[in-house]
């Protein structure tokens, strides 16, 4: 398993191109761009359960209808048969940088019960709520930057602002915090976005969960490297079994957590 954009199977890149065409429907002339990050862009996409990630970027804000026709529309292409986690930005947004950054909406398989509801009941809660900033997108476009792929629009470089790194590591650490807290409960991701975060503070490398597990597997212990092996394989085959004992993922824990003090 190590797809990404240029390596990936034609119906991968047939389910972006629909999916642009259709966010361009709605849109109509608002819309400005559509840009991969995360897996499918850096390499590691497993087709079983990787999400596609996407940034799209309008001219002005969206009106509360055409969220609703967003909606709609994931709702009904999201998970058939790939997750889509995606995030508006309009360019006044992007203007001038601020952290956290502030969007337009967003969409993941996280909220979609939330928007059923809402939808059903004909209320906007969600859609309205203030404020509407997340921090995920410091780096999400610093990592667009690094190794993001255009699938339409301007080129990176003219729409995305720099990110400064210090607001980069802020946010790659608060999900490095949640990690921490919820290794046993999702020991694959959570395991390699340890690993990951600690490789950038450590080097400045901006890795895949993927290259971070490789890389993890020749610099750290024997005895940590077996169990990242292991990750790295219930990662890559989606395996429908992973068995972990705790004493393994709190020797894990505990080894990052004493190279993360080491370095800050």
């Amino acid at each position: 398993m190590e797809d990404s954009w240029h390596s990936a199977p034609q119906e991968i890149k047939d389910f972006v191109h629909n999916h642009n065409r259709n966010i361009k429907g709605i849109l109509n002339g608002n819309y400005a761009g559509l840009y991969l990050h995360g897996s499918l862009a850096m390499g590691g996409f497993n087709p079983k359960s990787s999400d596609i990630d996407i940034l799209v970027i309008t001219e002005e804000s969206m009106g509360s209808e055409v969220k609703r026709e967003l909606i709609r529309l994931f709702l009904r292409d999201s998970n058939s048969p790939y997750p889509i986690e995606v995030s508006f930005i309009c360019k006044d947004q992007l203007r001038q940088w601020q952290y956290p950054c502030p969007f337009d909406f967003h969409y993941s398989e996280f909220w979609r019960e939330r928007y059923t509801e809402e939808l059903l009941n004909g209320t906007a809660g969600l859609l309205n709520s203030n404020p509407r900033t997340d921090a995920d997108l410091a780096a999400h476009i610093t990592i667009i930057h690094s190794r993001g792929i255009c699938i339409e629009g301007a080129s990176i470089g003219e729409v995305f602002p720099l990110v400064p790194r210090s607001d980069y590591l802020s946010s790659i650490l608060a999900d490095y915090q949640e990690c921490l807290l919820g290794l046993e409960k999702d020991p694959i991701y959570c395991s390699l976005n340890l690993i990951r975060v600690y490789w950038y503070a450590k080097e400045g490398v901006i890795s895949s969960k993927q290259e971070a597990g490789i890389w993890a597997i020749k610099e750290m212990p024997k005895e940590i490297g077996i169990t990242i092996k292991k990750v790295l394989s219930c990662y890559s085959d989606t395996k429908d079994i992973c068995r972990f004992d705790q004493s393994e993922l709190a020797r894990l824990r505990e080894y990052i957590e004493e190279l993360m003090q080491a370095i800050r």
